[in-house]
């Protein structure tokens, strides 16, 4: 997992990289940003590089929860037992050669299963008919987006964008300003020295009511933030959040409120994850 950043530390998008030898990487980069992305990869090549984009000749199938093993292990003789989180085997599944990642979007332990694209209805409906036992069911962007919310994971669009720096999103722990040069270090290490004036926090509501995304953060009559992502957690049943407050605000327990519909609705800081992520590990 990593940050693609401009010039001023800011993030183009938030991608995951695979090294597929020593040579060759592969990037999966958010659907939406496919143009801009592949645009800003193809201007900054070093010499000897070459990007290719298949984005149009890719599907990528997401077989989520604790069952996910079982039902995918029916398809394949790949050791999936021994496949570490964020570890990625070429394999055979349901008659496709394809790529199997064991991470996700949801908090649960999964996999990521790429594939090329004329062959992704046929392994979808392989995998369905395999988890029948299991009453295996797909879900929608809105179920994910609640899964990832509970899990806090960062939604590109909503909870960063370009006018956002890693360290103001949560993702110090993988902005290493030491491993050499790269595209916005330069402005990153100054960012780092001087502090950043506002950072994302995770948030309850504490009374009846659902932060939605760009609802005011307030501290009395003053608008101090800005709600970013927003529900009801179907795992807490408590409305929780995200929001961009100043620095103090953003220790665990610190309180504000967030204006929904016109009230002022009490809000408390909380740890991430709001719902502990069963990833599996090693």
């Amino acid at each position: 997992y990593s940050a693609l950043c401009n010039e001023s530390g800011g993030l183009i998008d938030d991608i995951t990289i695979c090294r597929m030898a020593a040579d060759r990487f592969l990037l999966i980069i958010n659907a939406g940003n496919i143009d801009k992305d592949v645009a800003w990869i193809q201007q900054h090549l070093p010499a000897g590089a070459e990007a290719t984009n298949l984005s149009d000749q890719k599907a990528l199938l997401a077989l989520q929860g604790p069952e996910a093993e079982t039902i995918l292990q029916r398809l394949t003789p790949a050791a999936l037992p021994d496949l570490n989180y964020y570890h990625a085997i070429p394999a055979r599944v349901a008659d496709s050669d394809v790529l199997i990642s064991r991470l996700g979007y949801t908090g649960e332990d999964g996999f990521e299963i790429m594939v090329d694209g004329q062959h992704a209805v046929a392994l979808w409906q392989a995998i369905m008919q395999a988890g029948q036992p299991e009453t295996i069911l797909p879900i929608g962007l809105g179920a994910r987006d609640t899964l990832r919310l509970e899990a806090r994971y960062l939604l590109y669009g909503v909870d960063m964008d370009e006018s956002r720096t890693p360290f103001e999103v949560g993702l110090t722990w993988l902005t290493k300003l030491d491993k050499g040069p790269f595209i916005g270090r330069d402005a990153l290490v100054r960012a780092k020295a001087e502090g950043v004036p506002q950072r994302l926090v995770g948030f309850v509501l504490k009374e009846r009511g659902i932060a939605r995304a760009h609802y005011r953060v307030m501290d009395g009559d003053t608008p101090i933030g800005t709600v970013t992502s927003g529900t009801m957690s179907p795992s807490l049943e408590q409305a929780i959040g995200t929001a961009f407050v100043p620095r103090a605000y953003t220790k665990t327990g610190s309180t504000f409120a967030v204006e929904v519909r016109n009230k002022a609705v009490p809000a408390e800081v909380v740890r991430a994850p709001f719902v502990p992520r069963r990833v599996k590990r090693n």
